[in-house]
């Protein structure tokens, strides 16, 4: 029993066949999908382990100080690989390049900061001092692996030669790297707020 292959004809070459623009989009979504999926579950232990107030034990939230100034600089990456992705559309590739390396300084400044940080609450808060340290540290050190590989991505489509958007090339990758970016800097937004704008509003509540 013979098998059928399916070929072009021969007058139509592969080159000129149509590719799909949305290839690389649709993968970084889907990858998008998957972590969030990660995110609300670490969300959902954090507000599972609030309820039991035996083993939350929280007396003193982490300062507001370091995640406004982290947020700030998230922000404002997300503001200049934005305007790196217009200058890319508009064929500058050399603006969108240097918009690309200084989000890659950002991140890498946002990192460094979070270290200050850690050295600063540790002196109150642990991962083994009760549950709140626990998902605390937990929720913040998964969201700054995914900055790490957020500036990794951005490194790598920096030393491509060219990245913008080509005929032949269904990826885009400027563009779908940032996609990746921005995500990462939306979910810090979530984690401001529940983990040290709410346990201050909670403090200062039964405070009085």
């Amino acid at each position: 029993m013979s098998s059928v292959v399916q070929i072009a004809p021969p007058n139509i070459k592969l080159s000129t066949l149509p590719i799909d623009q949305t290839r690389g989009f649709w993968g970084v979504y889907w990858l998008i999908a998957t972590e969030s999926m990660l995110f609300v579950s670490m969300f959902g232990a954090y507000y599972y382990l609030g309820n039991n107030k035996d083993r939350w034990a929280i007396e003193k939230p982490p300062g507001l100080v370091y995640p406004f100034v982290l947020l700030a600089i998230l922000v404002s990456s997300s503001i200049v690989l934005h305007w790196g992705e217009l200058q890319v559309l508009k064929n500058s590739f050399r603006a969108g390049r240097i918009a690309l390396w200084i989000t890659v300084l950002l991140g890498l400044v946002f990192l460094v900061i979070q270290g200050f940080e850690y050295a600063t609450e540790w002196k109150d808060i642990t991962p083994d001092s009760d549950a709140y340290g626990s998902i605390f540290y937990t929720i913040t050190t998964l969201h700054a692996a995914h900055v790490i590989v957020g500036i990794l991505l951005l490194m790598f489509v920096g030393i491509f030669p060219r990245y913008g958007i080509m005929r032949r090339s269904p990826h885009r990758p400027y563009q779908v790297v940032a996609r990746y970016w921005h995500f990462v800097d939306a979910v810090w937004f979530f984690i401001v707020g529940l983990l040290y704008c709410v346990p201050h509003l909670l403090s200062h509540y039964h405070g009085h």
